[in-house]
């Protein structure tokens, strides 16, 4: 069985692979959704990410049918218990921003679409700097003491703020962010390798790195004079160009090769390998998808591969 993961300080122990959410309701309908979500956990996954504005971009949505269906499933299935649900505040379009007001409205909404009493790990998704960090603790920690939120992290924010945020909770004694969201994989290393890894390390925070797979271009599908039909095609497009895309490339198709493992599964094991990392985040809208990140729970890539992958994508 796959050993589960420590999130940062907390009691939480997560699988490490987290599912994103951000498929459900836009790529994925109600049905794929489910079938998806029963596979993941038949093979051991707990950790299911998503946000209450997902997926207000689509046509046709609002925001919230991500947290909708998810609902939908925790109470067809009775599992409540054994899923670790992360969800997000600030980018729904009817609750916008990090107010006190707003991130406690914003709470009860999406705990009304999930159709549970608690959210295990609630972000702030988008942080807004015009916003004090004490306004923004000061609300979530009511949130945890009322027992809405069991834990509290934050996505997309810089060193300084969440320095800022750190060093206010402490002082106070209130609810401490225990993980952190950020961009990082192995084409996108700056988002958070430096200050921002840094502080979060000496926190003895957890990463759960978004954009895992580099919007599918790290599952190797991505090949120069091919198309790929998908929604995020053109931002993994981008990387055909670069050559430290090209670099990159090549070396998972080698190590891929070596462990006769596909190369989104190798990309996984770089970053849930890499220092704080505790649970990389990628999605799918098919089971077919779901084994090639499932594969990061029982991989385990040598030294000398890892420094492969870290010189190639420098």
């Amino acid at each position: 069985m796959t050993s589960l993961r420590k999130l940062g300080y907390s009691d939480l122990e997560v699988f490490p692979l987290s599912l994103g959410g951000n498929v459900f309701g836009w790529t994925a309908d109600e049905a794929a959704s489910f079938a998806v979500l029963d596979a993941y956990t038949a093979a051991g996954g707990n950790f299911v990410d998503t946000a209450d504005s997902y997926s207000a971009w689509a046509d046709g949505n609002s925001g919230g049918e991500s947290e909708t269906i998810i609902g939908k499933w925790l109470k067809a299935r009775g599992n409540r218990a054994d899923v670790v649900i992360a969800t997000k505040v600030s980018q729904h379009p009817e609750y916008q921003g990090l107010s006190a007001a707003n991130i406690k409205a914003a709470a009860d909404a999406s705990l009304r679409r999930l159709g549970t009493d608690h959210i295990d790990l609630y972000y702030t998704h988008f942080d807004k700097p015009e916003v004090p960090v004490e306004e923004i603790l000061g609300a979530l920690d009511e949130l945890v003491r009322v027992g809405k939120v069991r834990y509290i992290a934050a996505s997309n924010i810089s060193a300084e703020r969440l320095r800022a945020s750190l060093e206010f909770s402490e002082r106070e004694g209130l609810a401490r962010y225990v993980a952190l969201q950020p961009h990082y994989n192995l084409v996108s290393r700056d988002t958070y390798e430096g200050e921002l890894q840094d502080v979060a390390e000496r926190a003895g925070l957890a990463a759960v790195p978004y954009f895992a797979l580099a919007a599918g271009f790290l599952t190797g599908k991505y090949r120069p004079g091919t198309t790929v039909d998908s929604a995020r095609a053109e931002g993994a497009a981008r990387h055909l160009g670069s050559e430290r895309g090209q670099r990159v490339l090549t070396a998972l198709d080698e190590i891929a090769q070596a462990h006769d493992a596909p190369v989104a599964t190798v990309a996984l094991a770089w970053l849930a390998a890499q220092p704080t990392v505790a649970a990389p985040i990628a999605s799918a809208r098919t089971v077919e998808q779901l084994p090639a990140l499932l594969g990061v729970a029982e991989l385990t890539l040598t030294p000398e591969e890892l420094d492969r992958l870290t010189q190639a994508s420098a």
